[in-house]
C-alpha cells in the first residue's frame, strides 16, 4: 500500500471514527502485531520483525464497524478483529498489514432477561467483568477459562473457547443462542434468540469459531444459570490413569455431571501435588467440584464420590482441590525469567471419543518422545463428555539455542497432530486454529468437508479481506 493511499484510507478512518481512535504509531503498530502465541513470542526473541498493521481502530459501535468493512471490502484492505489478544495460536496476527479492528470499547451488558435468563453483551468485555456484573444480578455463564482476566467475549465465541466448568455448563458454543455479526460487505446480520429452532442449517454456528474469517461479531446473547447455592469440593487419587479415565467415564454413563472434572496422569499428578500426598506408583490425581442447589449437590456428590470409592480411589484431603480452584489462573501468566532460562512450553489440545482416548494419550505423547528425547510432558485430562473428552499436552524444554529451539518446538507440534491424526481425533479443543494448526484443516474436515467451508468464505467474503491465511484459508 502506497504512502498516498494509506493517507487517503486515514482519512477516511478518522471520519468513522475520530481522531482520537485511529493510531498509525509504530509503537502501537508492534504491540498489534502479536497475540499470545508462543511461537510468535520466540520469532521476537530472535529479533525477526513481525508482520504490523497499517492502522489501529478503535471501534464503538456496529455502526462504525459496518462503515469500516464497506471502506476494506471496497479497498480490498485486510481487516483483523482483535478483542483481548490472548489467543493461543496466532489468530489476530496481521501477517498482510491492513486494518487492525480492536473492540474492546465495545464492552457493555445491553440487557439481562431474568425471566429468560439471557443477556445481550458487546464482544469487547473481558471475561471476569463479564461474570462479576452477571454475579451481582444472580447469575452466571458458567464460563471460566485461564484467561479470564485478559480475554474477551469476542474472541471466546470466535475461538470456541472451553472453561474450567465445561463439564457441566457445555462450552461457548453451548452458550450462545444468538447473535449479531457484521459482514465483509458492511451488512448487519441477526440471529434470532430462541432456545431452539428447526429452520434449517444453524447461522451462530458458523460464525461460532470463524475466527474473524467471515465476519465481526458485535453482539452474543448467552444462556444463564442461576448462581450456585453452594460449590463443594472432593479429591481423589486413582491408581491409575485407566482407572480413572472408566471411573468418569462412569460417572458420565450414571448421567451425573460434576461442574469440575481434572484427572491427571502420574507426572502432572506429581507436578500438581508436589509432595502434598503419598502417591502410589502411576497414582493419578482427580479433582471434583459440584455445584447448585444443595439437594442436587448432596446428590451428586453422593453419587460420583460412591463410583470413585467403587473403583479403589483413595480419597484426600479436599482442600487440595480448593487450592486448585483459588490459583486457577497462575499458570497463565508466564514468568519472564522462563524466557531467560531458554525454557520454551506449549499445550496441545486434543479431543477424541472414549474408545480412543487413552490411545490418543499415549500415541501423541510417544510420538513426541521417540524423537525428542529432552522434552518434558505431562497431561491432563480437563473437558468430558458423555461421548469422549479432551488431553491437555503440556510440553516443556530448555534450550538456550533460540534457532534450534524454533525448529524443535514446530517439530513437536508436527509430530504430535499428525499422530492425534491418524488416530482419529481432532486437533483443536478449544484453542483453535490461528495460524498454527491451519495446515491440518483439511485433514480435520476432509477434502469435500473443507471445499464447502472454502465455498462459504468465497460467498460471504469474496475479496478475502476477513483476518486473512487463518483457519486454513488462503492468505490474500
Amino acid at each position: 500500500m502506497s504512502d498516498f493511499v494509506k493517507s487517503m484510507i486515514y482519512d477516511e478512518l478518522v471520519k468513522i471514527v475520530g481522531v482520537n481512535n485511529v493510531s498509525v504509531s509504530q509503537v502501537d503498530r508492534i504491540c498489534y502485531s502479536r497475540d499470545a502465541w508462543p511461537l510468535a513470542l520466540m520469532w521476537i526473541d530472535l529479533g525477526r520483525k513481525l508482520p504490523t498493521p497499517d492502522f489501529i481502530v478503535h471501534v464503538e459501535n456496529k455502526e462504525q464497524i459496518a462503515k469500516i468493512l464497506h471502506l476494506a471490502n471496497s479497498k480490498k484492505i485486510p481487516v483483523i478483529p482483535f478483542a483481548g489478544g490472548a489467543g493461543a495460536c496466532g489468530q489476530a496476527l496481521p501477517i498482510q498489514g491492513g486494518i487492525i479492528l480492536d473492540i474492546k470499547k465495545m464492552d457493555k451488558i445491553l440487557r439481562v432477561d431474568e425471566k429468560s435468563a439471557t443477556a445481550t453483551v458487546q464482544p469487547g468485555i473481558i471475561g471476569e467483568d463479564l461474570e462479576r456484573e452477571l454475579n451481582k444480578r444472580g447469575f452466571t455463564t458458567g464460563h471460566v477459562p485461564a484467561s479470564m482476566y485478559c480475554s474477551c467475549l469476542g474472541g471466546f465465541v470466535a475461538c470456541r473457547s472451553a472453561g474450567s466448568l465445561s463439564s457441566k455448563y457445555g462450552k461457548i458454543e453451548d452458550m450462545v443462542i444468538s447473535m449479531e455479526v457484521v459482514l465483509p460487505n458492511g451488512e448487519i446480520m441477526r440471529t434470532k434468540a430462541t432456545p431452539r429452532t428447526s429452520t434449517g442449517p444453524n447461522l451462530n454456528q458458523l460464525f461460532i469459531g470463524s475466527e474473524g474469517t467471515l465476519g465481526v461479531i458485535t453482539e452474543v446473547t448467552l444462556r444463564l444459570h442461576p448462581l450456585p447455592e453452594e460449590r463443594r469440593f472432593r479429591a481423589f487419587i486413582m491408581k491409575d490413569l485407566r482407572t480413572g479415565l472408566e471411573t468418569v467415564r462412569e460417572i458420565f454413563r450414571k448421567g451425573l455431571k460434576p461442574a469440575v472434572i481434572r484427572l491427571y496422569d502420574e507426572l502432572d499428578t506429581v507436578f500438581t501435588l508436589k509432595g502434598k500426598v503419598q502417591l502410589p506408583p502411576g497414582g493419578c490425581y482427580l479433582i471434583l467440584a459440584f455445584d447448585g442447589v444443595k439437594e442436587l449437590v448432596d446428590f451428586e456428590e453422593k453419587m460420583t464420590t460412591e463410583i470413585c470409592a467403587k473403583n479403589e480411589g483413595k480419597e484426600v484431603d479436599k482442600e487440595l482441590a480448593e487450592f486448585w480452584w483459588k490459583h486457577k489462573y497462575d499458570m497463565y501468566f508466564p514468568q519472564p525469567e522462563r524466557t531467560k532460562m531458554g525454557l520454551v512450553a506449549d499445550t496441545i489440545d486434543v479431543v477424541t471419543t472414549w474408545d480412543k482416548l487413552e490411545d490418543l494419550y499415549h500415541n501423541v505423547k510417544k510420538a513426541i518422545l521417540d524423537k525428542h528425547h529432552g522434552v518434558f510432558i505431562m497431561c491432563h485430562f480437563s473437558h468430558f463428555y458423555a461421548e469422549g473428552g479432551s488431553i491437555y499436552i503440556i510440553f516443556a524444554f530448555q534450550e538456550p539455542d533460540r534457532e534450534k529451539a524454533l525448529k524443535m518446538y514446530t517439530e513437536i507440534w508436527n509430530d504430535g497432530l499428525e499422530a492425534c491424526h491418524k488416530l482419529g481425533g481432532s486437533v483443536a479443543h478449544h484453542h483453535g486454529i490461528g495460524l498454527l494448526k491451519a495446515k491440518w484443516m483439511r485433514e480435520e474436515y476432509g477434502e469435500a468437508g473443507f471445499q464447502v467451508l472454502e465455498a462459504i468464505k468465497k460467498a460471504i467474503d469474496p475479496n478475502n479481506i476477513m483476518n486473512p491465511g487463518k483457519m486454513g484459508f488462503e492468505a490474500r
